[in-house]
């Protein structure tokens, strides 16, 4: 018999497990060799605690955590590792391959006298979800798309370049109440999702996450059992083929009242303010009252959200901007900045040195939005026409510098020159001559971009910056200022071509690879390709379009379904100062303003979905009265930590909104 130090690999299906001391270490695919689905001694912070198969338990007796097992029965088809974390509770795991499957069960069994309770019962799953760099994250990275939806809860590990086999998870006995992540820190700081916890229930620690966390209780004598397999699938078409949700990822948003139906009879919605309907072998639901609602399908559960419409919440977000998100307590020009908010008491937020809460940035979306509704006739000119004059002395005055380009905010000048930021203010002064029909307006948007230029910006993957240099052109051209404008043109295809020698290596920015680099790199390259025609460029835009799409789950639940992966921000931009998945976060947005502006021959009826999908995922993170949150933090906990909830700034979200609406303009996308 193998000792617990021997190494077992075992192949199913096109790919292999390999293990160690009776648990998985690896999973492979011979067709993509670089590519590792697991964490492992590569990567410096992954320590065996977190080897797969691992976890902790929490019961009324105590609680523990099992690791190395206490005796393994290794035979050539089957792994059996036993564990005792507490006197009284095993564990004991059972590894097997059957057919094109990799198997795992997990029993749980009370050895004690009396009923024992448990309130925590974690797994570890450490999938390879990081971002050493652009270049080695497509060719050895996963994304982990996760759905702990109790009995119909997986997870799909897909490469990030988005081509290749995807290793997937499904749960076939038991069920997985909630999610969790560890070693998200100071240490990994943006690079790193961290290590991902399955959870049966975490109700010691959030009892209620994921609309509530179950407690378990095992008789003497008695077991619970979790069972999970892992296959591999050719795409994620195949897996969704195979594995089909409770709810269909169309039925997870819709306007308060209208009708929301769910194709099953056994339907309880966790809210008083839905009303429900059978309808022969389906459930409709409808509500008065904006916000998520938690939904139980049998022994499943997911998400929803019904919505107000866009323009009424566009109304109700500026009325609150207006009232609680200005800093008129400043002297100068700086009583017309706009400023994040404590939404629990009112307060605005200092900036106390750190940049993203500052009152430049990302808070550039506040101004825009005000510029955005009152062109949509949703505010009333007279209360917006102040505030956008106010806010553009101060941006003169505090946040560009004598040559116009860009500062972080009016505190901050230690900062530095951020290139980000150019598009945006460029875009403000733009939209503002749109409205004003002021010469002096389009000459400082104008200038602003050929300062950015001048800086670099053509080597930099601003989000914006080419949509926002494109419209600049159209309204020089309009000024008669053909030349200038023709210049700015040249602009985006050469930093097009730029990129495209790039190939894989894409720079770092602020994050070393992510979301927010893809997508505006997307968008470079569609907007050179509108200039010039060329189908080179379409041609680059098809090969980069399934890194966009890779960030993008298909889970079944209104926050993550076309949703792009996103897991730091909580701890940039919120008041918790939480890292962890922030499901959604609103740069997830800019998966729509590509696929929105794809050239049709690469556009489909799966496109379409995931751009419309991520518009209306981020209507959650705005309340009734016209509140926000900046970042809901998906995971049960973080390093301990309680999450699932949002935090209670207010500060970038409105991007979002001002996205929607530029697009609605440009690319005729519906404002419902």
């Amino acid at each position: 018999m193998p000792s617990r130090d021997d190494h077992i690999t075992w192949t199913f299906g096109p790919g292999r497990v390999h293990l160690y001391s009776g648990a998985p270490r690896q999973f492979t695919d011979p067709d993509q060799p670089d590519r590792r689905f697991l964490l492992d001694a590569r990567t410096p912070w992954h320590s065996t605690e977190h080897t797969w198969g691992s976890g902790h338990l929490v019961t009324d007796a105590g609680a523990g955590r099992w690791n190395a097992p206490e005796s393994i029965d290794a035979k050539p088809d089957r792994v059996r590792v036993r564990h005792a974390p507490i006197t009284g509770v095993t564990v004991e795991t059972t590894r097997w391959i059957q057919g094109d499957d990799y198997l795992e069960r997990y029993t749980f069994t009370n050895t004690g006298g009396a009923t024992r309770s448990i309130r925590a019962l974690g797994i570890q799953t450490p999938f390879a979800d990081l971002y050493e760099n652009a270049a080695a994250a497509l060719r050895t990275a996963v994304h982990a798309h996760v759905f702990t939806g109790g009995s119909r809860s997986w997870v799909l590990a897909q490469p990030i370049s988005g081509s290749g086999r995807c290793l997937g998870l499904v749960v076939r006995t038991g069920r997985l109440a909630g999610y969790s992540v560890e070693s998200r820190n100071a240490n990994t700081l943006s690079n790193a999702r961290g290590h991902l916890v399955l959870n049966v229930t975490d109700h010691a620690a959030h009892p209620t996450a994921f609309g509530g966390q179950p407690v378990i209780e095992l008789a003497p004598g008695q077991t619970y059992t979790l069972e999970w397999v892992l296959t591999w699938y050719a795409s994620p078409d195949d897996f969704e083929r195979r594995n089909p949700g409770p709810v269909d990822g169309t039925s997870l948003a819709t306007e308060v009242g209208h009708e929301l139906t769910i194709p099953a009879t056994d339907v309880t919605p966790l809210s008083e303010h839905v009303d429900v309907r059978r309808d022969g072998e389906a459930t409709v639901l409808t509500s008065t009252v904006h916000g998520p609602v938690t939904v139980r399908i049998g022994d499943a559960f997911t998400e929803v959200l019904f919505h107000l419409s866009l323009p009424e919440l566009v109304r109700r977000r500026v009325t609150y901007i207006v009232a609680h998100q200005r800093s008129l307590e400043r002297p100068g020009l700086l009583r017309h900045a706009f400023v994040p908010v404590d939404t629990t008491t009112g307060l605005s937020v200092l900036t106390n040195g750190w940049s993203d809460w500052s009152d430049g940035s990302e808070r550039i979306a506040m101004p825009l939005l005000v510029l955005l509704a009152r062109q949509q006739g949703w505010i009333d000119p007279q209360i917006a026409d102040p505030l956008v004059e106010g806010w553009a002395e101060f941006a003169l005055g505090h946040l560009l510098d004598d040559t116009l380009a860009p500062r972080r905010g009016s505190q901050d000048q230690h900062t530095g020159i951020r290139l980000y930021d150019a598009p945006w203010l460029a875009s403000f002064f733009l939209e503002h001559h749109r409205v004003h029909r002021h010469p002096e307006q389009l000459e400082t948007a104008a200038r602003i971009l050929e300062r950015a230029y001048e800086l670099g910006a053509g080597r930099h993957l601003a989000i914006g910056l080419s949509e926002t240099v494109a419209e600049a052109a159209d309204a020089l051209d309009t000024a008669g200022q053909e030349e200038r404008a023709a210049r700015l043109r040249e602009e985006i295809v050469r930093s097009a071509r730029h990129f495209i020698n790039l190939g894989e290596q894409l720079p770092e920015h602020e994050v070393a690879y992510e979301h927010a680099i893809v997508a505006p790199l997307l968008n470079l390259l569609i907007d050179a390709w509108r200039i010039s025609a060329d189908p080179v460029l379409e041609k680059e835009i098809a090969e980069r379009l399934p890194w966009l799409l890779a960030f993008s789950g298909r889970q079944p639940h209104v926050r993550l379904n076309g949703v792009s992966i996103r897991h730091w921000d909580g701890y940039w931009f919120g008041q918790d100062r939480l890292f962890g998945d922030v499901f959604p976060h609103y740069w997830s947005v800019l998966t729509a303003s590509v696929l929105y502006r794809l050239p049709s021959r690469l556009r489909s009826p799966h496109t379409e979905h995931v751009a419309r999908s991520s518009l209306l995922a981020n209507l959650i993170n705005y309340r009734s009265d016209g509140s926000a949150t900046c970042a809901f933090v998906m995971p049960s906990t973080v390093d301990g930590r309680q999450a699932h909830r949002a935090d209670p700034l207010a500060n970038d979200q409105d991007w979002h909104l001002v996205t929607w609406l530029r697009l609605a303009r440009s690319e005729n996308v519906p404002l419902s």
